[in-house]
């Protein structure tokens, strides 16, 4: 079985090597990128069944390069490894994986036990494993907030690139009053309100405030808004 490691990080990279042996013997072959770029290339030409995935590169974030492998390779089983339990990263993962292939999702801080159990799982028994501290992680961050539709995810993402109303409408297929509806519940479900200092109420640019509360909630991050502003640059080409 060849496997493809896509990190940058050199001390990580052996890590994963070393731990891909004991884990799986029946691995013959290991390739390294270091980004996803990289990655991309190398799956296309080795058409590689297996991968390993960081989330956060300097060039191509997982996400992106795991949406081009499945796009070329659906069936193509990948584990994502990561420092990071950001809700938007699992949401990005759930837009984009293929009914054909399984995943993973383990957070770099996992033992050595519980990283090759995954990678068992993932490649050889093609199941959809994710680490227990995300899941953790997630339920003390839905206790902070209520957890979002998918509908109201997308009118967030659309919001945070700038989008008015009328365009977020028109690139969801929904109506006007439907996205005013949403937004309003998204106000709701950050807890964004109005400021109150003494007895005068000060109003606030809402739609800053509601992105300012995910981004602090880890609901969207950089690389989650970096993916969907390619995402809005191919929708705006095709109008």
């Amino acid at each position: 079985m060849k496997v493809l490691l896509v990190e940058d990080d050199q001390f990580h990279a052996e890590f994963l090597s070393e731990a891909l042996r004991q884990a799986l013997p029946e691995v013959d072959e290991i390739l390294r990128a270091v980004n996803g770029i990289e990655g991309e290339l190398l799956a296309r030409k080795h058409a590689i069944p297996a991968v390993v995935m960081d989330l956060q590169m300097k060039e191509r974030n997982g996400i992106d390069a795991a949406r081009t492998i499945w796009r070329e390779r659906p069936q193509t089983r990948i584990l994502f490894w990561s420092n990071y339990s950001d809700e938007a990263y699992m949401r990005g993962i759930a837009r984009i994986v293929p009914n054909e292939s399984s995943y993973g999702y383990v957070l770099k801080t996992a033992t050595r036990d519980r990283l090759q159990l995954a990678l068992r799982a993932v490649f050889l028994e093609s199941q959809i494993i994710v680490d227990q501290e995300i899941h953790r992680v997630q339920q003390r961050q839905v206790r902070t907030h209520d957890t979002l539709t998918d509908s109201e995810y997308a009118v967030l993402m659309d919001m945070a690139l700038g989008l008015s109303d009328k365009l977020i409408a028109r690139r969801q297929g929904l109506s006007l009053r439907t996205v005013q509806n949403r937004l309003l519940s998204l106000y709701d479900k950050l807890g964004v309100d109005s400021i109150e200092v003494g007895t005068a109420d000060f109003a606030i640019n809402k739609r800053t405030r509601a992105i300012t509360r995910a981004l602090n909630l880890r609901a969207i991050n950089a690389e989650s808004l970096e993916s969907a502003e390619r995402d809005l640059q191919n929708w705006l080409r095709r109008l």
